[in-house]
């Protein structure tokens, strides 16, 4: 019997430790809902998980979603635009090994659609990047914002 409990809790402890880095590593933006044609106060959550700063974050702007404004100090953010629309907030950051920043945005969300998915790129001091743009579920996945009425 002990034999038997032994196996399970090992096993979950593994799984365990093997979900932490992917539940807890990627670049993410809340609130996880929004209602759909809405101005709403983002949160973009950047964790530095290896062993290099992080130096910058820029944060893809999807059609249909109009930045009201960005918080932070001037030269801490840079807006690149198409047109009059912005497509995407670039910050300039230093994040240490092992620490995070939130990083703030207002925006109008779409009237339509289901949900809206934030395509982010992590860029460090070594000259690597991150790209956080695939499906959920995957290794690097897209924070998403589901666009859900209010009640």
């Amino acid at each position: 019997m002990i034999r038997s409990l032994r196996l399970p809790c090992a096993a979950f402890f593994v799984a365990f430790i093997a979900a932490v880095p992917t539940a807890f590593a990627h670049v993410t933006v809340r609130p996880a809902e929004a209602p759909p044609g809405a101005e709403t106060a983002y949160t973009v959550r950047v964790p530095t998980e290896g062993e290099s700063t992080t130096t910058s974050v820029q944060l893809d702007i999807p059609e249909n979603v109009v930045i009201v404004s960005v918080n932070g100090a001037a030269n801490t953010y840079e807006l690149k635009e198409t047109g009059d629309r912005v497509t995407a907030i670039v910050w300039k950051t230093s994040i240490p090994a092992g620490q995070r920043a939130e990083l703030t945005f207002t925006a109008r969300n779409p009237v339509s659609g289901n949900e809206i998915s934030w395509k982010a790129h992590q860029s460090f001091a070594d000259g690597t990047r991150t790209d956080w743009i695939e499906a959920k579920g995957s290794k690097r996945p897209a924070s998403i914002t589901a666009l859900k009425a209010s009640q």
